[in-house]
C-alpha cells in the first residue's frame, strides 16, 4: 500500500486499542517478523557472517520471548514486542538460500515488506558500527540478495558492521571465520544494546533506533554516535 510505513500502522494500532477491550489487544495486532541471517550449526556460531543470528537470539533473551521451535525451514520463537505480535526466526536453510525461509514466514502471516526486519553482517560498514535502512541493494550479500528475490526489495535491514578484509578475494573466507578474541566485547555490547531497543524498530521507529545504539556504543567506549532526525526521547 503506498505510503504505509511501520510507524503509521503501529499509530493507528494505538489510536484503535483505546476503544477495543483488552482481551482483544493482542488478536488485532499485525505480526512482526525479526529474521537473523546466518548458518545453522555450530561450526559456524562464532562466525563473523553469524552476527544476525546473535543480535536475534539476544532480542529473545532480553524480552522473553521463547520456546524457539522448527518452523518455516528454520527455528523461530513467537512473543510480544511492544505490544506487537514478534516472531523471530532463524533460518536453517545456510545462508544463499535465506529467502525460502523467509518467504514461509511472510506468505503463512501476510505480512507486508514493512513488517520484516532483518539483521544481517556488513562488510563495508566498519567493526561495531550498525545502520538501518529500507530497500537497496545487496552489495553482494548472498542472504539478502535470496531474500529479494523470494519476497522482493523493500523490506528492513539493521546492517551490523563486521569490517572488510580489504581484498575481494579474502571476503568469504573472513566472514566465515569467527570474530578476533579482542572484538568480542563490541560485538557482545552491539548485540545488547540492539535488543534493549529493539521496540522501536517495533514501532516503525527506525532512526531513534539507529540513534539510541549509537549513543550506548558511544557510552561503552565503542565509538562516535551520528546525528538523527528524529528524538530519541
Amino acid at each position: 500500500m503506498p505510503g504505509v510505513t511501520r510507524q503509521s500502522i503501529h499509530f493507528r494500532k494505538k489510536m484503535d486499542a483505546r476503544v477495543k477491550p483488552a482481551h482483544d489487544a493482542m488478536d488485532d495486532h499485525l505480526m512482526l517478523l525479526f529474521v537473523g541471517l546466518g548458518n545453522p550449526g555450530a561450526r559456524y556460531a562464532g562466525n563473523r557472517h553469524n552476527i544476525g543470528f546473535r543480535a536475534v537470539e539476544a532480542i529473545a533473551k532480553r524480552h522473553g520471548i521463547s520456546p524457539w521451535r522448527r518452523r518455516f525451514q528454520g527455528v523461530a520463537a513467537e512473543g510480544p514486542l511492544d505490544g506487537e505480535r514478534g516472531l523471530l526466526l532463524l533460518p536453517g536453510t545456510y545462508m544463499n538460500e535465506s529467502g525460502r525461509a523467509v518467504a514461509d514466514a511472510a506468505h503463512f502471516y501476510k505480512l507486508g515488506l514493512a513488517d520484516i526486519v532483518v539483521f544481517h553482517d556488513e562488510i563495508d560498514l566498519a567493526p561495531a558500527k550498525m545502520r538501518v535502512k529500507t530497500g537497496g541493494g545487496t552489495a553482494g550479500h548472498n542472504g539478502l540478495r535470496s531474500i529479494s528475490a523470494h519476497i522482493g526489495n523493500d523490506y528492513r535491514r539493521v546492517r551490523i558492521g563486521v569490517g572488510h578484509p580489504g581484498a575481494k578475494d579474502l571476503v568469504e573466507s573472513y566472514v566465515l571465520n569467527d570474530f578476533a578474541k579482542d572484538e568480542r566485547p563490541w560485538v557482545e555490547a552491539l548485540c545488547d544494546l540492539i535488543a534493549d531497543n529493539a521496540a522501536l524498530l517495533a514501532q516503525g521507529r527506525d532512526a531513534a533506533f539507529q540513534n539510541k545504539v549509537h549513543l550506548g556504543m558511544r557510552a561503552k567506549g565503542f565509538g562516535e554516535p551520528e546525528a538523527s532526525d528524529e528524538s530519541t526521547d
